[in-house]
């Protein structure tokens, strides 16, 4: 059993994640650790902080995960990713199986089993917990649609004005945002020492995250909180909950020293999100996401693998003055296959 530190974050505005192809039409649900630390990072740095030179602050955190919370009475429930190597369930009748395939995030309550190896449904095929992509024994509320998804996308219209005079047609364009229902929002958990995390959080929560903040997009307010996971007595896997970039040829070695191994990856880079270089895009690289599963050798512990680096381009004629770093530590909790 192990305990971790969780941050939640209760949006008061719309959230715009853009995706890797920088689509207003369509916005990410999630938010990865590295966008995330980056933020902080650049919050800190506007306080004047000296960020260390190999960009570590000291502590690692997860992807952001969804939460469920009806009210500020009521307890939130955490959900976590379901493994890229879950077992599947014996299941007998097919028309369920459509179902079963659509669970994307289980209540923590779970995830011991999960961790363990086990199917989700074994012996009694059990799937009334199975609400749209959540797993849980909690009652999600069904909206006015009939809708368990508290996590909502909705798009919307906007203008944008190629000239300040009017003088040119406007042009309209799509933005895909965000909404939480209820009390509900996305949470992390962090490992490390937290007061410098903190700090560039709480800058963070009045600033935005994410796209679309000069529209007042991002804006949230965050608690803190714990969240105990049932780890199993022994593994022989891992499973990533950060975006993770290993290390070394070694480390990489390591992790795919199994035909068990499961796993997706995603192109990370984008804009340099700094004046005056906010028109220079960063160098690119990949990173494996949560719920992707590598090898471990035999033992039940968590750990933090993975690095960080910098993508600070080169760029002839212009000198960035600092680092761009992207970070691909992970934590990694362990599972039994």
């Amino acid at each position: 059993m192990a305990t971790f530190k969780v941050y939640k974050l209760h949006f008061t505005a719309p959230l715009h994640i853009s995706n890797q192809h920088e689509d207003e039409n369509a916005s990410l649900k999630t938010i990865h650790s590295d966008t995330l630390y980056a933020a902080l990072i650049s919050c800190l740095a506007k306080t004047g902080y000296s960020i260390p030179q190999d960009g570590d602050l000291g502590f690692t955190i997860s992807s952001m995960f969804p939460y469920f919370q009806k009210d500020e009475d009521n307890a939130p429930v955490y959900f976590l990713p379901i493994p890229l190597h879950h077992k599947q369930a014996e299941i007998s009748d097919p028309t369920m199986l459509k179902k079963v395939k659509r669970v994307q995030w289980v209540d923590s309550s779970f995830y011991g089993k999960v961790l363990a190896g086990k199917s989700l449904f074994e012996g009694t095929e059990n799937y009334s917990r199975i609400q749209e992509s959540y797993l849980s024994d909690v009652q999600l509320p069904e909206d006015a649609n009939g809708s368990r998804e508290f996590v909502r996308s909705e798009v919307s219209q906007r203008v944008t004005l190629t000239s300040r005079i009017g003088e040119e047609d406007a042009k309209p364009y799509y933005i895909d945002k965000i909404l939480f229902r209820h009390h509900s929002g996305l949470y992390f958990i962090a490992e490390g020492e937290t007061t410098l995390l903190e700090k560039a959080l709480s800058i963070l929560s009045a600033e935005g995250i994410g796209t679309d903040r000069n529209v007042g997009f991002g804006f949230f307010d965050f608690t803190t909180d714990s969240l105990t996971i049932d780890l199993p007595s022994q593994a022989n896997h891992q499973m990533a909950l950060s975006l993770l970039i290993p290390k070394s040829k070694e480390q990489m070695e390591m992790l795919m020293n199994s035909e068990r191994v499961a796993y997706d990856f995603m192109r990370r880079g984008g804009w340099i999100t700094t004046y005056p270089y906010m028109t220079l895009r960063k160098n690119a690289i990949y990173g494996f996401l949560p719920g992707s599963v590598f090898h471990k050798e035999m033992d039940a512990t968590c750990s933090v693998l993975g690095k960080i680096v910098n993508l600070k381009p080169e760029v002839e004629g212009i000198e960035i003055d600092h680092p761009v770093w992207r970070n691909g530590k992970s934590i990694m909790l362990p599972i039994n296959l």
